[in-house]
């Protein structure tokens, strides 16, 4: 599957969003087309992980790869727990926090070859990641092709009950950046509705105001191995553009 090259190169282009993550604060938001705002926390993902963070950790399966990374605080804090964990960002700077907090990362969209294809035990889409591309069924239909049979997704949903297909940009107090790109916004009752056919529900919940959603791959869901097993994520070794330890063969 080839990347959307609009929504990839405007995220890595956006100058305000590598300038917030290497400054570890904002403002940041996504700008609506009409002129409405989403704030972003860019304090939260540049800390290390909370509670809450942790609670969706503890639910992970396996070798997990957190798509859309940012800073790093999750696949930083599997790495602290001795998990095979990799992020992946389409963001210089976002790979760079990673590496710096220990994490594994590459500068990549998940629309792009990646390792272990087929063969990851979780997939994380946190802090609105669901909303990549623009278009959420595509999404979805990527991140099958990366979990193993019976594989596990954790995405996080809106607050609201929504589904929104807008194109936005990035800005930050002073300036906004570059071209608009697309993205979504899904609450878990629409990102359900996407999901039915290809996907198991997993179980949902709300915690500390922010909501989640797991799902397992549906292709052959009753191979699945027990959670928590050690998995082969790849024969190829992982590079990163800032240095940094591959994620290991097993």
């Amino acid at each position: 599957m080839s990347a959307p090259p609009a929504t990839a190169l405007a995220w890595a282009a956006a100058d305000p969003y590598d300038a917030a993550l290497r400054a570890g604060r904002g403002p940041l938001f996504l700008r609506r087309t009409d002129g409405w705002l989403l704030p972003l926390e860019v304090e939260r993902w540049c800390a290390r992980a909370d509670p809450v963070d942790r609670d969706v950790l503890d639910r992970c399966e396996g070798a997990v790869l957190d798509v859309g990374c940012g800073p790093g605080r999750l696949v930083a804090e599997l790495a602290a727990r001795g998990r095979a964990a990799l992020g992946i960002d389409v963001s210089e700077a976002a790979v760079e926090h990673t590496v710096r907090l220990g994490g594994q990362a590459l500068r990549r969209s998940v629309f792009e070859q990646l390792p272990g294809e087929g063969r990851w035990d979780t997939v994380l889409l946190m802090d609105g990641n669901i909303g990549i591309g623009g278009d959420p069924g595509a999404l979805l239909e990527r991140v099958a092709g990366l979990l193993r049979p019976g594989g596990l997704l954790i995405a996080e949903t809106a607050p609201a009950d929504v589904d929104e297909r807008v194109r936005v940009h990035i800005t930050d107090a002073h300036a906004t950046s570059g071209t608009p790109f697309p993205w979504a916004r899904l609450g878990t009752r629409a990102l359900l509705r996407y999901a039915r056919g290809t996907w198991e529900r997993d179980g949902q919940w709300t915690a500390g105001g922010r909501r989640f959603a797991a799902l397992r791959n549906r292709s052959a869901s009753s191979s699945a191995e027990p959670a928590k097993r050690a998995a082969v994520i790849s024969s190829q070794r992982v590079r990163n553009t800032s240095g940094g330890r591959p994620v290991p063969e097993r």
